[in-house]
């Protein structure tokens, strides 16, 4: 890793910010397994080519915003500001009317649905996606068709890699076209401030312009959203800062 006081950053930002930053870059790359132990801070001081009263000081900043705890074994990760791992789950369901007909959905017809909810530290959802799968591409897809038999006679899936890794690979390859919608709602006879959310709906098309699949991403609690286009991007990506 790189020193980050060789980054380019601000000259006027305080080595041992750059550095909180840095670890705390790091720590979110490790997410997926808190608990774990930090370096020392001598070997942290050798890293970024400082003194350890400098190492001290980033800890602490980190400590001040719950991300590490210090005790007996050194400092370490700690588990609440890490979110939980996203939850997935398939069934079998009819989609709104409105839905229905751009997926080509008889009436009371059924498809597969994926549901992925990601997690807070708290339990709160941050984002909640909901993808339909378009009956026709369901029927032509052998991985997928296995998915829908099961679920059709009563059969749980617990192993969703595979139609994880489908999706991805159909999202990499697909046109992508998103729309975003924000709402605001305020509440009568309140000094509340208005609450808001933010859905983004997400339509992938094959290269005939078939559709694929439709998914509905939704952000019940969020502090701030970041939404990244750029000339090469199909879609829009949104990130959530949290």
């Amino acid at each position: 890793m790189p020193s980050p006081s060789r980054s380019g950053g601000p000259a006027a930002t305080p080595k041992y910010q750059r550095i909180a930053a840095a670890l705390r870059r790091e720590l979110d790359r490790a997410a997926h397994a808190p608990g774990g132990r930090l370096p020392s801070e001598r070997t942290l001081a050798a890293r970024y080519q400082v003194n350890r009263q400098t190492i001290r000081a980033a800890l602490r900043q980190l400590r001040q915003d719950g991300l590490v705890v210090t005790g007996r074994r050194g400092t370490r990760p700690a588990r609440a500001p890490f979110p939980s791992p996203p939850r997935s789950r398939l069934t079998l369901a009819t989609a709104p009317p409105s839905l229905a007909a751009l997926l080509g959905l008889r009436a009371g017809e059924r498809t597969l649905v994926h549901h992925r909810r990601e997690l807070g530290p708290a339990g709160e959802t941050l984002q909640h996606a909901v993808t339909y799968l378009c009956p026709e591409l369901v029927a032509r897809t052998p991985e997928l068709a296995g998915y829908r038999d099961r679920a059709e006679a009563g059969v749980r899936d617990e192993d969703l890699g595979p139609l994880h890794r489908w999706l991805e690979e159909s999202a990499a390859n697909a046109r992508i076209a998103e729309t975003l919608t924000m709402t605001r709602t305020r509440h009568p006879h309140t000094t509340a401030p208005a609450a808001c959310g933010l859905t983004v709906r997400r339509t992938l098309h094959d290269g005939a312009g078939r559709l694929i699949a439709l998914t509905d991403l939704v952000f019940p609690s969020w502090d701030r959203l970041t939404i990244h286009r750029d000339r090469a991007a199909t879609g829009f990506r949104v990130t959530q800062d949290h």
